[in-house]
């Protein structure tokens, strides 16, 4: 019997014969559609999938034509974090003149909003720089990131350390507090980059802390859209489902709790963003054609469910990937040409 090389979530390699291939094809997407309450893949879909998992090439492709857009979130950090010693100029230019990126973000490298507002004075010069020497639209982006507003660092009480301490009330009241301070950060970073001649402004790994930091990424992105009615705000997620840590936040009459991406997309399109970026996280346990089948089954139903541009989240942990800080090539090209083929969203 015919064995194809995949891999696990891990990244690990593994052979599965047609059938096992078959078979995780179909429980992944059937495992995102009960979940979501969203159609799982069609057939088609479905016998698409197949075909490029047996396909024996080692990377795959789509078809000239077919290309979509592809954007990096926190370019300008990345290279720092594999000890190579570039500049963000220099890294700008890298993404663009070497890795062929449609659009290039530049960043802090706490790539928070919070210790991002300290420093503008010297991130506008640098802008404006990049701005000089580069082509491709050039965004500012950072994490809503709401665990920095906790003590002994932030302002607010750790609703982390209540919670156990039954103090349900206190912890609520202390995330409501500390989605207040991080909409002014968010509003004030986006003001002074955009008018400084950033291209876009970019909420990245929204609602890491639930559904507190979503509601505060909506009210940040409401405010901007009336303040600078041309600005471009691409929101890109955390996980696919809203953490319910708050439990009771309500965003135009609509609970933010457990919600997937395909009524993520509904509130941010109300706010104002103009892309919206779906993250669905990887099961290590499972092979990446059962994670794929399940990444794409969301997005699908997020790519039918918007008006706004989609740029799914493809990279380590998300989107089919596998949860390795170098994803092998293999995994990440039938991920991509998977998701461009079978959901039709407008970027990677």
């Amino acid at each position: 019997m015919e064995k194809f090389y995949t891999r696990m979530g891990d990244g690990s390699v593994i052979e599965l014969s047609e059938s096992e291939l078959k078979r995780d094809l179909e429980e992944g997407t059937r495992d995102a559609a009960e979940r979501a309450k969203i159609p799982p893949l069609s057939e088609d879909d479905l016998r698409r999938l197949l075909e490029i998992y047996e396909c024996p090439d080692k990377s795959v492709g789509v078809e000239r034509g077919k290309e979509v857009i592809l954007s990096y979130d926190s370019g300008t950090t990345k290279f720092n974090r594999a000890n190579v010693s570039v500049s963000k100029l220099q890294s700008l230019q890298i993404y663009e003149r070497m890795l062929g990126a449609d659009t290039m973000e530049m960043g802090h490298m706490d790539y928070s909003y919070k210790p991002a507002k300290s420093i503008m004075w010297i991130e506008q010069p640098t802008l404006e720089q990049a701005l000089l020497i580069t082509i491709p639209a050039l965004f500012y982006g950072a994490m809503p990131n709401l665990g920095l507003y906790t003590q002994p660092d932030g302002p607010c009480p750790n609703p982390m350390g209540l919670i156990p301490q039954g103090k349900i009330s206190e912890a609520r009241a202390a995330q409501e507090e500390m989605a207040e301070h991080a909409v002014k950060d968010m509003v004030y970073v986006g003001s002074v980059m955009y008018e400084s001649g950033a291209d876009g402004i970019n909420f990245d790994t929204t609602a890491a802390a639930g559904d507190a930091e979503f509601l505060a990424a909506l009210r940040a992105v409401e405010i901007l859209r009336k303040k600078y009615p041309q600005m471009c705000i691409e929101v890109g997620m955390a996980g696919e489902f809203i953490l319910g840590m708050h439990g009771e936040l309500t965003y135009e009459g609509v609970r933010l709790a457990g919600l997937y991406p395909h009524k993520q997309v509904e509130l941010m399109e109300k706010a104002g963003a103009t892309i919206f970026g779906p993250a669905i996280n990887t099961n290590t346990d499972k092979s990446c054609p059962w994670n794929v089948a399940r990444a794409a089954t969301f997005t699908k139903a997020c790519v039918e469910n918007s008006h706004l541009p989609i740029h799914a989240n493809v990279g380590m942990g998300v989107g089919g990937i596998p949860v390795t800080e170098t994803p092998p090539v293999d995994s990440v090209s039938r991920a991509s040409k998977a998701m461009v083929e079978i959901t039709r969203l407008d970027g990677l």
